[in-house]
């Protein structure tokens, strides 16, 4: 195997699904300014995710339409055809 591929800042992330308040913990190297308590009570940084396996039509089983900033709207102005802007 090829050494020194892998980022050495591995530790304990906080990960927060936005959609429906779930967290969970796990090791991740991924960057945040934001920190957080555990319920074992130490502090961890924290993470904010908009969609995960909890809240995931994929894996719930349910369609549910997640519009996170107007994107869908956004789409259809930006490619409108000129005859269908009035």
């Amino acid at each position: 195997m090829r050494k020194d591929i892998h980022p050495k800042n591995y530790r304990f992330v906080v990960f927060q699904d936005m959609s429906n308040g779930n967290s969970f913990l796990t090791r991740a190297c991924v960057e945040t300014k934001e920190t957080t308590t555990w319920t074992d009570g130490k502090e961890y940084p924290f993470y904010k995710l908009e969609i995960s396996n909890t809240s995931h039509p994929f894996f719930t089983g349910k369609k549910v339409f997640v519009d996170t900033a107007g994107r869908v709207e956004k789409f259809f102005t930006k490619y409108k055809k000129p005859e269908d802007k009035k």
